[in-house]
């Protein structure tokens, strides 16, 4: 699975970050990037996007690893793969959106 197909699947699954409230942009490094902006409704997923309310910065094999299921957002948190800048909050509402 690539960057394409993640984006492609996050945007199949857009309705399930219904009542997230915010924008949080994935920073995969490199310049690259996606974005889900939980404000809009229903929700959209892209690769551009204005002042995230959270920043997750992950490596794009990490956010496969993740979109795949193979990776909780909970322990890429603990073991360091995920960072999150901003309002935690949000990062922990969706980290449960991601593992339902």
């Amino acid at each position: 699975m690539n960057i394409d197909q993640i984006e492609a699947q996050m945007k199949a699954r857009a309705l399930n970050f219904v009542g997230l409230g915010a924008l949080v942009k994935f920073d995969l490094g490199g310049g690259d990037a996606l974005f889900i902006d939980g404000r809009a409704t229903p929700p959209t997923v892209g690769r551009q996007g204005a002042a995230p309310d959270t920043t997750l910065t992950i490596s794009g094999e990490n956010l496969v690893k993740l979109a795949e299921g193979k990776l909780a957002p909970t322990l890429a948190f603990m073991t360091g793969k995920l960072k999150v800048s901003g309002n935690m909050g949000i990062a922990m509402k969706l980290a449960n959106m991601l593992e339902d």
